[in-house]
């Protein structure tokens, strides 16, 4: 689930969400969680105060109607400047918040009642990061251009991506740093074919090409990254493609994309990891593929159209549904999933412009559109059988300025 212009791009345990109700629950269930089915992490680009600096929503979701109201002290700092993107760790005790303007990503531990706490701040390798990814013990995060001093925004080249490993104990995998506790980010992995603590997004036939990453989606032995050629005219939509072991990156097919439209926004995998999809801004339409034997198949019906300016996707846990928010259209669009093709069940009305989108990890049942413009939350039930969306109780929920991409762990997590 993700913003476009700002990106974020899908995640594993994404979710979507905004918040406010909860009128039915008693004291003593709010503080018990017993009517809490998942914590939901709205970042936004502006808080209330003149610093500019980001902000954290956190919400809960009330398990019987799906709605949700902000927990006691939320908002929290989002530790940086234009938080554009995030990710839960797997065990659902670490939120890792990319700051775009800082070049960091701050890790929060996450209380037992959802509360933030920050722990760490790390610099990226690159400028501007916008995206990322959680794969069991590994964050992914993608800048938008390799490190100073050969590339700066006055001298734009290809961006990239390094992978972060996430300490399950007290120290690192790859020596660095030397303390840490679980959750923290350890070093970069090295790619050693460049010397290098990140893996460079170029193309054999055009290495200077400045090729912009979007969005990624991390499976447990691959990542797939989505991205735009804006040298070439028009620009051209593009999906690198990695084998992943212990972190290091091997490109597949000799390291050459697989063209993805115009101006992909969004990339997602379903549940099994063996489809991949990503929404195409430029053509309004969500291109698919199989995934099987490393490579990437057109998927028989794709392309599948989709609504004016698709800025997000999420899967459901079963694979039966997929839901694309339409920022032109201020809707999100249903479709039910076939040998990885999608069939339209019908368009809903979110806020305006919605650029993230998640559908709740307990219990498989809400989905939230985080609207930018709106500067709320819509809210929706599934209908199990058909994929039909119902407005949540009290939809639209209110949240800062100008929201930008969501994340949701389950509870309880422990």
């Amino acid at each position: 689930m993700r913003m476009k212009l700002k990106k974020p791009g899908q995640l594993l345990l994404v979710a979507a969400a905004g918040l406010t109700v909860a009128s039915l629950l008693s004291a003593c269930n709010q503080l018990t969680g017993t009517l809490t089915a998942d914590f939901v992490y709205v970042t936004s680009a502006k808080g209330a105060g003149a610093n500019n600096y980001g902000e954290v929503d956190v919400f809960e979701v009330n398990s019987q109607s799906g709605a949700m109201r902000q927990i006691p002290t939320s908002p929290f700092p989002s530790g940086g400047r234009n938080p554009v993107a995030e990710a839960a760790s797997a065990d659902a005790k670490n939120l890792y918040v990319v700051n775009r303007d800082d070049n960091t990503v701050v890790q929060f531990v996450i209380g037992s009642d959802g509360k933030l706490y920050p722990t760490q701040t790390v610099n990226t390798p690159g400028i501007f990061p916008l995206s990322a990814a959680v794969s069991g013990s590994m964050l992914y995060v993608a800048d938008t251009y390799q490190p100073l001093p050969s590339c700066s925004t006055a001298a734009p080249c290809a961006g990239s991506v390094a992978a972060f490993p996430i300490a399950t104990g007290t120290s690192c995998p790859n020596g660095g740093p030397p303390s840490v506790t679980p959750g923290n980010l350890c070093d970069p992995v090295a790619n050693t074919n460049i010397n290098a603590s990140y893996w460079p997004l170029t193309l054999p036939a055009s290495p200077t090409d400045v090729v912009t990453p979007v969005a990624m989606a991390a499976g447990s032995s691959a990542l797939f990254v989505a991205a735009i050629d804006t040298s070439s005219t028009p620009p051209q939509g593009l999906v690198f493609a990695f084998s992943t072991t212990g972190g290091s990156l091997s490109p597949l097919n000799g390291g050459v994309p697989v063209s993805a439209g115009l101006q992909p926004s969004a990339i997602a995998l379903d549940p099994t990891g063996t489809n991949l999809y990503v929404t195409d801004s430029g053509s309004a339409q969500v291109l698919g593929w199989s995934t099987s034997s490393g490579t990437l198949t057109p998927l028989s019906l794709s392309p599948f159209l989709a609504g004016n300016n698709p800025s997000a996707i999420a899967i459901d846990a079963t694979g039966k549904f997929a839901y694309v928010t339409n920022s032109g259209d201020s809707n999100v669009i249903g479709f039910s999933i076939s040998n990885g093709n999608l069939t339209r069940v019908a368009a809903y009305a979110t806020g305006t412009q919605p650029v993230a989108v998640g559908i709740e990890p307990h219990l498989n049942q809400y989905v939230y559109t985080v609207n930018f413009l709106g500067s709320n939350v819509s809210g929706f039930n599934i209908n199990s059988t058909t994929g039909a969306l119902l407005n949540s109780q009290n939809s639209p929920f209110a949240a800062n300025a100008q929201p930008t991409a969501v994340a949701a762990i389950p509870h309880p997590f422990d």
